[in-house]
């Protein structure tokens, strides 16, 4: 009796287990069927064609708009320093003093110098003036009056030279006391107090370097630069400006100096080792950030593509033979592999040269899950804080 309950119990126990383990099979048979009939959603953005700037990023160095090296111009010993190591002088502000006593005798020699050719100038002058007379009432000889002209004439020229004396006795006592040629940051003293110094020599006082504008020097490609060009005389770009490009800088950190600049110049000469022609940017430095020989990357704004076309950077894919192509999803929901020519690289995303027109829908996120004529669920495209792009792109 007890036998044929346990075994009615374990028939039961395998039906239900049985039943659990088929209605299992249904349900996932159910659901994979499901899964097999939507079709995987992929976030597409809408293309559209608005004015793109160009930029490039190109590595230079800071430079000074001047550099002055403060020299002697007079020999003598030096016995004052007057400026702060690393401070901003102005134009004209006293740097050292140079013994002034020996200049100050030799102007005083000077003066004396003109003063005594003053006295012989006046002697012949009276001379001249009494040789006059007796010429004229016949007391004295035409010979002896022309001596007198001389003389007069021979007094005044050495008044004329003596007072060249005293100018450049005065010139060498103002040269004692040295003065900031320019306005700007000055560097370390290179002399000191009771040093004797030479305008012959080849070392200077110290350097002055103005800071505020400066210069950021950098190279670019001929082939760029020509390209550029011809697009723009095409007519293919638009210039950022009639006279000049813009330019930015980026610095160490990636971040960008605030004060924008204005391109100067392109070299007139291409560097034969690297086939690059050197540009100059001009930057203002109010407040000191911008040191010479510090590295920046240039940012220089060169054109403006009035009908550009941009998609963000994961969705453009290569092809196995190393060409860009992008998914464009059609008006049935397929996703179809469109190639395209992609140009340069933007802080927003690629640039499309060609294969894109305005109002296609393109693939950007879920990428991974389509393939060529697979339908598809677009929805549109969500930017993530990891996808924005960065300044320093």
């Amino acid at each position: 009796m007890l036998r044929e309950q346990l075994i009615r119990s374990a028939g039961a126990t395998i039906c239900a287990v049985s039943f659990l383990t088929l209605a299992a099979c249904s349900d996932r048979d159910g659901s994979g069927a499901s899964q097999a009939s939507s079709p995987p959603e992929v976030g597409v953005i809408t293309v559209e064609a608005a004015p793109v700037t160009l930029t490039k990023n190109l590595p230079g160095r800071i430079t000074s708009m001047r550099i002055a090296e403060v020299r002697p111009r007079v020999s003598g010993i030096v016995v004052e320093r007057s400026f702060q190591q690393g401070a901003l002088v102005e134009a004209g502000a006293v740097l050292y003093r140079i013994d002034p006593a020996p200049f100050q005798v030799e102007l005083d020699k000077a003066r004396a110098a003109v003063a005594k050719a003053e006295a012989v100038l006046y002697q012949a002058d009276r001379q001249e003036d009494r040789l006059k007379t007796l010429l004229t009432g016949q007391a004295t000889s035409q010979a002896q009056y022309e001596l007198a002209v001389a003389s007069e004439r021979q007094a005044e020229a050495d008044v004329a030279a003596q007072k060249a004396a005293v100018a450049q006795a005065q010139l060498n006592l103002d040269w004692a006391t040295v003065r900031a040629p320019i306005s700007g940051r000055i560097g370390r003293a290179l002399v000191t107090e009771g040093a004797l110094v030479n305008p012959n020599e080849t070392t200077h006082l110290a350097t002055i370097q103005q800071l505020d504008p400066v210069y950021a020097d950098f190279t670019q490609s001929v082939a760029e630069l020509n390209e550029l060009r011809r697009d723009l005389a095409e007519g293919r770009l638009k210039s950022v400006a009639p006279d000049a490009a813009r330019v930015r800088l980026v610095l160490d950190d990636g971040s960008i100096y605030k004060h924008a600049g204005r391109l100067l110049f392109s070299d007139v000469s291409v560097d034969p080792g690297t086939a690059k022609v050197t540009l100059r940017g001009e930057f203002p430095n109010p407040e000191g950030e911008l040191l010479p020989g510090m590295y920046v990357r240039v940012q220089i704004e060169e054109a403006i593509d009035t009908n550009g076309i941009v998609v963000p950077a994961q969705a453009v894919q290569r092809t196995t033979s190393g060409s860009s192509a992008v998914y464009v999803v059609n008006d049935e929901g397929r996703a179809t592999l469109q190639p395209v020519r992609s140009g340069r690289t933007l802080a927003s995303g690629v640039l499309i040269e060609d294969g894109l027109k305005p109002g296609w829908r393109v693939v950007v996120d879920g990428v991974q899950k389509v393939a060529p004529g697979s339908a598809v669920t677009a929805v549109p495209w969500k930017v993530s804080g990891s996808d924005k792009p960065s300044a320093s792109n």
